[in-house]
C-alpha cells in the first residue's frame, strides 16, 4: 500500500494521505443523522409555505414534482457524499482541487443568499402571530433569535451534535404536527387527492401559478443550492468514511481543538477496503434515503394535505409569511384554537431551527474553504473561522434589522438566481469529481452518472427560466 499512488489531483492543494478505509461501526444507529439534519434544515418556507400555497390555489396534483426533486437531490448528495466518503475532504475541497477558486465562487454564493436575515424574521413573525405583539416587535424578537443561534452554534462543544438535537427535536415537533393534523384536520377527500397527484401522468397545473414557481417548487423540494454541498461536511463531522480520521468542528471557546492537516486522504483499492466501501456505500445510501427523502416527502405531502383539507379555494391567499397566518386563522375556526395555536408553535419553533441550520452550513462551507485552500499554512484553525464566520452573520444581521432596511430587490433577484446556478455549475463539477479523482472501482457509473446528466440539463434549464424571470422583474418588464 505504501506505493500506492493516489488519483486524486494534488496540483492545486498538497496530496492526500493514504490510510485504510475505517471499518463501518458495527451499531450503525449511532451514526444515523446526516440525513435527518439535511432534511430538517431543508423543511423550512418551503414545506410551510410554498407547497401548502400551490396546494391551496391547484390542489394536489402537483406533488409528483415534490417527489421528482427530492429523488434528484437524493442522487446528488449521495455523489456529494460519494467523495467524502473515499477521502475525508468536502465536495467543495474536491471542486478546488480542479480549480482554486470553485470554493469561494459557492461560498460568495451561498453568503449573499443567506446573510440578509429573512430566514429569522419569518420565526419571529410566526410568534407575533403567538403573542399578538404585532409587526413591530418583529424586529427584536429576530435579534434575539440571532443572539441565541450565534451562542448555541459557537458555544457547543461539538456544533454538529449540537445542532443534530435541535434538528431532531423540530422533525419530532413536525411528526407531532402532523398526527394530529391527521386525526383532526385532514379530510378523507385529500387522501383521495393524493393518490391522484402522485400519478406523473397528472396534468400540469395551470395559471394562477406561474410556470417557474412551479420548477422551483420541484428543484428545491427537500433542500437546495448551498445546502446540498454541506452534506459532506455533516457525514464527515458524524464520521462517515474517511471522514472518521478528520477531526469535527468543535468551539473554540468550549471544546478542545485538535491540530490536522486541513487535507484529506485515499485508501488504496485493496480487496479488502473495497469490501469496507460497499458496507458504507449501501449504508451511507440508506441513510440518506430514508431520513432525507422520506422525511422531507412526507412533511410536504401532509403539510399539503393540511392545506387542501382547510384552505384550498379560498381568496386572498398569498405566497408568503401571511399565508401561514391565514392558514392559522382558518385551522382555528376549523378545528378549534388550540389546533391554530399548536400550528403556529411548532411553525415558528421549525423555522428557527432551520434558521439555525442555515447559520451553520453558510459557516461550515465558508470556514473549510478559507483554511483548507487560503489559509492551509497560518496557525488559525477551521473552528476558529468557523467562530467569526457565525458572528459575522449575527452582527450583520442585526445590524440590517436596526437599521429597518428592506430587502433590495436586486438581492431578491440574485438570491433566486444563485442557488439555480449553483445547482447546475456542481452537478458537473460532482461528474468530473467523481469520474476523475476516484479509483476505477467506486467511480460514478450506470444510472448514477445518468440522474446527474439530468441533473445539469434540470438545472440548466431552471437557471435560464430563472435568470429570465428575475431580469423581467428587476427591469420592469413583467
Amino acid at each position: 500500500m505504501a506505493d500506492y499512488t493516489p488519483t486524486v489531483p494534488a496540483r492545486v492543494l498538497p496530496p492526500v494521505t493514504v490510510r485504510d478505509l475505517p471499518a463501518p461501526p458495527t451499531s450503525k444507529w449511532r451514526i444515523i443523522g446526516p440525513g435527518l439534519v439535511g432534511a430538517g434544515v431543508g423543511l423550512a418556507s418551503g414545506e410551510f409555505i410554498l407547497w401548502p400555497y400551490i396546494a391551496s390555489q391547484v390542489g394536489l396534483i402537483f406533488i409528483w414534482g415534490a417527489a421528482i426533486g427530492i429523488i434528484t437531490q437524493w442522487f446528488l448528495n449521495m455523489e456529494i457524499e460519494r467523495y467524502t466518503l473515499a477521502t475525508g475532504e468536502t465536495a467543495l475541497t474536491g471542486f478546488s482541487r480542479m480549480w482554486k477558486h470553485w470554493g469561494l465562487v459557492f461560498v460568495l454564493m451561498t453568503l449573499c443568499s443567506n446573510l440578509w436575515p429573512g430566514w429569522v424574521t419569518t420565526s419571529a413573525t410566526m410568534v407575533t402571530y403567538l403573542t399578538g405583539s404585532g409587526e413591530g416587535s418583529v424586529r427584536w424578537i429576530a435579534i434575539g433569535m440571532l443572539v441565541v443561534i450565534a451562542l448555541g452554534l459557537t458555544l457547543a462543544p461539538v456544533i454538529y451534535t449540537a445542532l443534530e438535537r435541535v434538528i431532531f427535536v423540530k422533525i419530532a415537533l413536525v411528526a407531532t404536527l402532523i398526527v394530529v393534523a391527521v386525526l383532526f384536520a385532514i379530510n378523507a377527500d385529500s387522501w383521495i387527492e393524493l393518490g391522484k397527484g402522485l400519478s406523473v401522468g397528472a396534468r400540469f397545473p395551470v395559471p394562477p401559478l406561474e410556470f417557474s414557481v412551479l420548477m422551483g417548487a420541484i428543484a428545491y423540494a427537500g433542500a437546495g443550492g448551498g445546502q446540498n454541498l454541506c452534506q459532506s461536511n455533516w457525514i464527515r463531522d458524524k464520521g462517515f468514511g474517511m471522514g472518521l480520521y478528520v477531526p469535527r468542528l468543535v468551539s473554540p471557546v468550549t471544546g478542545q481543538e485538535e491540530a490536522a492537516a486541513s487535507t484529506g486522504f485515499q485508501f488504496a483499492p485493496t480487496k479488502e477496503n473495497l469490501a469496507r466501501w460497499k458496507q458504507w456505500w449501501r449504508f451511507a445510501n440508506i441513510e440518506q434515503a430514508w431520513t432525507f427523502a422520506v422525511v422531507s416527502f412526507v412533511t410536504i405531502a401532509f403539510m399539503s394535505m393540511l392545506a387542501y383539507s382547510t384552505v384550498f379555494g379560498r381568496e386572498g391567499l398569498a405566497n408568503s409569511i401571511e399565508f401561514l397566518h391565514a392558514e392559522g386563522e382558518v385551522l382555528q375556526n376549523v378545528v378549534g384554537p388550540w389546533f391554530g395555536v399548536l400550528f403556529w408553535v411548532i411553525g415558528a419553533l421549525a423555522l428557527f431551527a432551520s434558521a439555525m441550520g442555515i447559520v451553520d452550513y453558510t459557516s461550515r462551507l465558508a470556514s473549510d474553504t478559507i483554511k483548507t485552500v487560503y489559509l492551509r499554512d497560518k496557525p488559525v484553525s477551521v473552528n476558529r473561522v468557523y467562530f467569526v464566520t457565525v458572528w459575522a452573520m449575527a452582527v450583520i444581521g442585526i445590524v440590517i434589522l436596526l437599521a429597518g432596511l428592506d430587502q433590495p430587490l436586486i438581492l431578491l433577484v440574485f438570491s433566486a438566481c444563485f442557488a439555480a446556478v449553483m445547482m447546475f455549475v456542481y452537478s458537473i463539477l460532482l461528474i468530473i469529481l467523481n469520474r476523475r479523482s476516484l479509483p476505477e472501482a467506486i467511480r460514478v457509473r450506470t444510472y448514477r452518472l445518468g440522474a446527474l446528466v439530468w441533473s445539469v440539463a434540470f438545472f440548466g434549464i431552471l437557471t435560464v427560466l430563472v435568470v429570465i424571470q428575475q431580469a423581467q422583474n428587476l427591469f420592469g418588464g413583467q
